[in-house]
């Protein structure tokens, strides 16, 4: 991996850029075009860290169908989800 990110967007109006690997296509990131409220929101592809590294993140979760607002956490972290 190269270390550079390519950008793909879906038409001239889309939120998101799509942020992949040129070397072997993966989706490394998303991060939204324009800010929201003052905020550009980013998702990163944890998948592609070392298992050491991400472990102990706690996991987030949000109702993204209708309201956008935090659902309380449960205390899971990646390490509980993922090995």
């Amino acid at each position: 991996m190269s270390g550079t990110t390519r950008a793909y967007l879906r038409g001239e109006s889309s939120p998101l850029a799509f942020h992949f690997c040129a070397d072997c296509g993966c989706i490394a990131y998303w991060r939204a075009v324009a800010p929201h409220k003052g905020r550009r929101r980013i998702a990163v592809n944890l998948r592609l860290a070392e298992p050491e590294a991400v472990a102990s993140i706690t996991i987030d979760h949000l109702d993204g169908l209708e309201s956008w607002r935090n659902i309380p956490r449960s205390g899971h972290s990646v390490g509980d989800m993922w090995f």
